[in-house]
C-alpha cells in the first residue's frame, strides 16, 4: 500500500485537504496506493508557485533544460522495472506491455530535450536597415491533466515538450493511477529547480479546480465529456487548450484483403491493452465478400488473445463496458464470443466479438474502451467509407485494402486525424495530427508539441536617428 504525497512550491506533503482516494489493484480487489485528494487551497498554492518559478525557469538556457530531460529519461529508464510493476498493480497492464510503455516515455523524453534545443522563430525579409524576426517565447504556466491508460508514456509527451521550452507545470495524473504519477514526478522533479514542476493529486474536483486556475495552457489527455468542461473553464480564464480526448475509430475492411489477415489486424486494434487505447479499433465495417470467414477467424483471435489481456482498470469501468454489451444485445446484435462478466475478484472482462450491429448502437457511436469488437456487414467500400465518416469523433481511423484507389479515397475522406492504411499501429516517430470534433484540439505529438506551448512574438528593431 503505496501512500502518495503531493508536491506543492518544492515541498513534498499531503496537502490541506481531507479527503483521501484508494486505488485496488484491478487483478484481485487489493489496495494498492491512496492519494490525497487536493483541495482547492492546494492547487491553487501550486499554481501560485509555478507562476513565480517561470520566469527564472524560462531565462535557464534550453540547453540547460535539454539537459534536465536527459537527466530525467536516464533515471526513468533506471526505475523501469520497479515502474512497471506500480502500473501494473494500479492498472492492470501486464508487466512487459508496461516496461514498454515507460520505454516509450523514455524515448519522449530524450526526444524533446533534442528538439527543444533546435526550436526557435525565425528572421523576415523585411527593410534592410532593419532587423524583423518572429521569436518564440513559453507560454507561461502549464496544467497537464493526464490519463490512466498510458499514463507514463502521454505524460512524458505533455512535461517535457512543456518543461524543455521554459514553461512551469503542475501536473495532475488521473486519480486512477496517482501512484505511477507520483513515481513520474518524483523522478522528473529531482532534476529540475523547485516549483518548475507541481503535482496534484485527486479526482475530477482537483482536475476541475486545476483548469479554472490562473494557468496560460491546459493540457488534458482523457474523455470527451472531462475536454468538454475543461474547455468551458479555460474559455472563462482565457488559457489555451489542448485536447485529445475520445474516440470511436472505425476499422474499414474490404472485399480483396485475405480475411485472416484482417481479423489479426481487428484483434490486435480492439484487444491490444484490454482495449483501452486511445487509437483502439471501436467499430469495424466488413465488407459482406468476406464477413463471414472475417469473423469466424476474428472469434478465434479471440481465444487466442484471451490469455494474454490483463483486466480492465477497474471494477466501475467493466460496468460500463459491460452496459454497452449488454444494450447492444437487446437491441440486436449477436455475442460470437465473450460478452460475459467473469466471476471472482477484479475486474476482467473477456475479448468480445459481436456482430449485427448498427451505426446507432452505443457499443458503434461511443467509445467503449474495452475488449469489444463489434461488427457492421456493408455491401461495398463507397458504403463503408460513407459510415465510418460518420461519426462526432475525429480521432483515428485504419483502412484494410488492397486498392491504392480506396486507400486514396480513404485518408482523403475521412475526417479523423490520423489515417492508417493496411496496419491498425505504427508509424515514423513525431508523428503528430489534429484530432477532430469530440475527439479534441491542437497538437498532441512530435515536434508541432513545442509550438502548442510557446507563443510567437513579431519583434521590428531599428536603429535610432543618427545625430542623437
Amino acid at each position: 500500500m503505496q501512500r502518495i504525497e503531493q508536491c506543492i512550491a518544492g515541498m513534498w506533503t499531503a496537502g490541506s485537504g481531507t479527503d483521501t482516494l484508494t486505488v485496488f489493484d484491478p487483478t484481485n480487489g487489493a489496495e494498492v496506493s491512496s492519494a490525497p485528494q487536493a483541495s482547492p487551497e492546494d492547487v491553487a498554492a501550486a499554481v501560485k508557485a509555478a507562476r513565480a518559478a517561470q520566469p527564472g525557469w524560462a531565462r535557464t538556457a534550453p540547453a540547460e533544460r535539454a539537459a534536465a530531460l536527459r537527466s530525467a529519461a536516464d533515471a526513468l529508464e533506471a526505475a523501469a522495472d520497479r515502474l512497471a510493476g506500480v502500473m501494473h498493480a494500479e492498472m492492470g497492464k501486464p508487466v512487459d506491455g508496461a516496461r514498454d510503455s515507460i520505454g516509450a516515455g523514455v524515448a519522449t523524453l530524450r526526444q524533446y530535450a533534442e528538439l527543444g534545443q533546435l526550436h526557435g522563430g525565425r528572421t523576415l525579409a523585411g527593410d534592410p536597415g532593419a532587423i524583423d524576426l518572429m521569436a518564440c517565447e513559453p507560454r507561461g504556466v502549464v496544467a497537464a491533466i493526464t490519463p490512466w491508460n498510458d499514463p507514463v508514456a502521454v505524460s512524458c509527451g505533455l512535461l517535457g515538450a512543456a518543461l524543455v521550452t521554459g514553461n512551469t507545470v503542475v501536473y495532475k495524473p488521473s486519480e486512477r493511477t496517482p501512484a505511477t504519477g507520483w513515481e513520474l514526478a518524483r523522478i522528473l522533479t529531482a532534476q529540475l529547480p523547485d516549483a518548475v514542476l507541481s503535482l496534484v493529486t485527486g479526482d475530477g474536483r482537483a482536475g476541475a479546480a486545476l483548469a479554472a486556475a490562473d494557468v496560460d495552457v491546459v493540457a488534458h489527455v482523457g474523455s470527451t465529456a472531462a475536454g468538454r468542461s475543461i474547455a468551458a473553464a479555460a474559455a472563462a480564464t482565457g488559457a489555451k487548450v489542448l485536447l485529445e480526448n475520445g474516440g470511436s475509430d472505425a476499422l474499414i475492411v474490404d472485399g480483396d484483403v485475405d480475411p485472416v489477415w484482417a481479423a489479426q489486424q481487428a484483434a490486435l486494434g480492439a484487444f491490444a491493452n484490454s482495449g483501452q487505447i486511445c487509437v483502439a479499433v471501436e467499430r469495424v465495417y466488413v465488407h459482406r465478400a468476406v464477413a463471414e470467414r472475417f469473423v469466424d477467424a476474428l472469434v478465434a483471435e479471440a481465444g487466442t488473445w484471451a490469455g494474454q489481456l490483463g483486466p480492465l482498470v477497474d471494477v466501475r469501468h467493466r460496468e460500463q463496458v459491460h452496459a454497452q454489451v449488454t444494450a447492444a444485445v437487446r437491441d440486436g446484435a449477436e455475442v460470437r464470443c465473450g460478452g460475459q462478466v467473469p466471476a471472482g475478484p477484479g475486474a476482467w472482462y473477456p475479448p468480445t466479438v459481436l456482430t449485427g450491429c448498427t451505426d446507432d448502437m452505443a457499443v458503434v457511436a461511443e467509445e467503449t474502451f474495452g475488449p469489444v469488437a463489434p461488427v457492421v456487414v456493408v455491401d461495398g467500400f463507397d458504403e463503408a467509407l460513407d459510415r465510418a465518416a460518420r461519426s462526432r469523433y475525429g480521432l483515428a481511423a485504419t483502412v484494410l485494402t488492397g486498392s491504392m484507389s480506396h486507400a486514396q479515397a480513404a485518408w482523403r475522406t475521412l475526417g479523423v486525424g490520423t489515417v492508417k492504411v493496411n496496419a491498425v499501429f505504427g508509424g515514423a516517430p513525431g508523428g503528430a495530427a489534429h484530432p477532430r470534433r469530440g475527439s479534441g484540439q491542437g497538437f498532441g505529438y512530435g515536434p508541432e508539441l513545442l509550438d502548442e506551448f510557446t507563443a510567437t512574438k513579431v519583434v521590428h528593431l531599428e536603429a535610432p536617428p543618427t545625430g542623437w
